[in-house]
């Protein structure tokens, strides 16, 4: 299992058919992009959230979070959580609704 696909689904049906919303794969799983921005992903059992640096240092504050490293460094503006970590829908909204706030305030990506 590349990435949890139940954690995929909830984060599918609570972005829906949203304005920009469209999904790909990367990070060895698959993240939901707004206007061709990172949302969020899921990789492994882990959600992937995209607060945006602004927000970075409060949201490692909550719990569940914690810092994403990729080559050994960590990812400014998104965190990592278990999927236990947001198993109710509302604590998966709490995480979602700042990664969407923030992916459709950033200036669309055109091809």
């Amino acid at each position: 299992m590349a990435y949890d696909e139940a954690l995929a689904h909830r984060v599918r049906e609570y972005l829906g058919d949203g304005p920009g919303v469209t999904e790909r794969k990367m990070f060895g799983g698959i993240c939901f992009m707004v206007n061709g921005n990172m949302c969020a992903g899921v990789t492994k059992d882990r959600l992937m959230a995209r607060v945006g640096i602004p927000n970075y240092q409060e949201a490692l504050k909550r719990p569940g979070a914690f810092e994403v490293e990729m080559s050994g460094r960590p990812m400014n503006g998104i965190v990592f959580l278990n999927s236990q970590d947001v198993a109710s829908d509302e604590t998966l909204a709490s995480w979602l609704d700042p990664c969407l706030a923030f992916a459709t305030s950033l200036k669309p990506k055109v091809k």
